[in-house]
């Protein structure tokens, strides 16, 4: 509205995401190539915003923590930040080594996508991610492919971690970068020496401009005793008299008003830092505990289910297993049991046809001995006949013999196939007593 004044939009935008921790945010707006922060007491409309409809407004963080971990309390303030961090990253706003890079990479991956799981993120699952800076992957002469396999190594090795989680330690990664948080700004000294000023959380720092990683002079928070500003010239007052004043100016007024803005603002949160939690901040705290609490335990009665479900698909699959063993088995047995019979029912015909082989031989040998009988009682008179006789009778003899041991291996082999078929039919039954037991 047109009476807004820059808190009420600031606020909305705030009751909008559900935001409490404000102090860390700002929103900024470009003007004439030149970023500035919305002030709080004055109407939106008056401010030297751009003419163009409609007006553009970026909502991000203007001051940030000293430690992620133990300042940012809501999710969605560490999910804020780990958003506006990773762009500045990527955008090479912020320097990041090779190596460190690919971690967070492996960070930002885990946020997004959950735990790795090889079935569904398969090869070239990253291809339409930006997850590296271009300075980082023009370094190395790899292939896209090659960066993905460094990247899910990493990613793999994150199991278990949540979103929230994943994000803090990205977080807790980027803010040991010595660039993390910096504000830059264009200066000269009293001798016109072309100079960089950095703003941080902790203090005041003063680089060469082709070197924005390490400072050639700091000055703590703790360690200024006052920073004054008179036309485009600011003053840095150190505690320790000893140590000399250092005076530098900024070529816009624009810019000198955004350094002094930043100034306030980190040393304000700087020194509330090193005192006791508001009230507001202490019920804030107790909230995210008990809501973290709830996570954890929601957490780890989803990993529960999942184990449990795992298990239940793994004894199944032993289930199934076992089953199709059995139905192999019972197939197996049950061809054992067809050959058993098989062979029982050759075995029971061919002792038949031995047993009725073996009688008609005793039947034969029966009748030799009555020839035999019948010869010996017949009376021959005369030599020649008698002693055709004395021959016939000995052949009849000699056939009776011959019988009589054919008939009893004949026997003996009628014995042999009863035994055997006993003993098929003693398999046999152990053959459907077993195939009783797999059914």
């Amino acid at each position: 509205q047109v009476k807004w004044k820059g808190k009420d939009l600031f606020d909305l935008v705030c009751r909008t995401l559900g935001l409490r921790e404000t102090w860390f945010f700002g929103l900024q707006y470009t003007i004439k190539d030149t970023v500035a922060w919305l002030k709080m007491d004055k109407k939106v409309l008056d401010h030297d915003v751009p003419t163009e409809e409609p007006k553009t407004f970026h909502f991000l963080a203007k001051f940030y923590p000293e430690n992620a971990e133990e300042e940012l309390v809501q999710e969605i303030t560490q999910h804020l930040f780990f958003l506006q961090v990773k762009k500045q990253i990527l955008d090479e706003k912020i320097y990041c080594p090779p190596e460190a890079s690919v971690l967070l990479a492996s960070y930002a991956v885990q946020a997004k996508y959950g735990d790795y799981d090889p079935n569904v993120h398969k090869r070239g699952f990253l291809a339409q991610e930006e997850l590296l800076p271009k300075r980082v992957i023009n370094l190395y002469q790899m292939t896209p492919e090659m960066w993905e396999e460094r990247i899910t190594a990493w990613y793999a090795e994150h199991r278990g971690r949540a979103r929230d989680e994943a994000e803090m330690e990205y977080l807790k990664i980027a803010q040991d970068l010595e660039m993390y948080g910096v504000n830059y700004f264009a200066i000269r000294n009293k001798k016109g020496t072309e100079l960089l000023l950095g703003v941080d959380a902790l203090g005041l720092h003063i680089y060469d401009p082709d070197n924005r990683l390490t400072p050639k002079i700091s000055f703590p928070w703790n360690e200024i005793r006052n920073i004054s500003y008179s036309d485009k010239e600011f003053t840095i007052k150190p505690l320790d008299k000893k140590i000399d004043v250092f005076k530098f100016n900024s070529s816009k007024l624009r810019v000198n008003k955004l350094i002094l803005q930043l100034c306030i603002g980190n040393h304000d949160l700087f020194m509330r830092r090193r005192k006791a939690d508001s009230l507001e901040v202490q019920q804030m705290k107790a909230q995210a505990r008990e809501e973290k609490a709830r996570k954890q335990m929601e957490r780890q009665r989803l990993a529960r289910e999942k184990q449990m479900r795992e298990e239940a698909e793994r004894t199944r699959d032993e289930l199934e297993r076992r089953l199709m063993q059995l139905k192999e088995e019972a197939t197996m047995a049950n061809e054992a049991l067809m050959r058993s019979e098989e062979t029982a029912d050759l075995l029971a015909e061919k002792a038949q046809i031995t047993e009725e082989e073996a009688k008609l031989l005793a039947q034969k040998a029966a009748e030799a001995e009555q020839e035999m009988q019948r010869i010996k009682a017949t009376a021959i008179r005369t030599e020649e006949e008698k002693r055709l006789m004395e021959q016939k009778v000995l052949e009849a003899e000699m056939l009776a013999l011959k019988m009589a041991e054919e008939s009893e291996r004949r026997a003996k082999e009628a014995d042999q196939l009863k035994q055997d078929l006993q003993e098929a039919r003693e398999s046999e039954r152990r053959a459907k007593q077993k195939l009783l037991e797999i059914t």
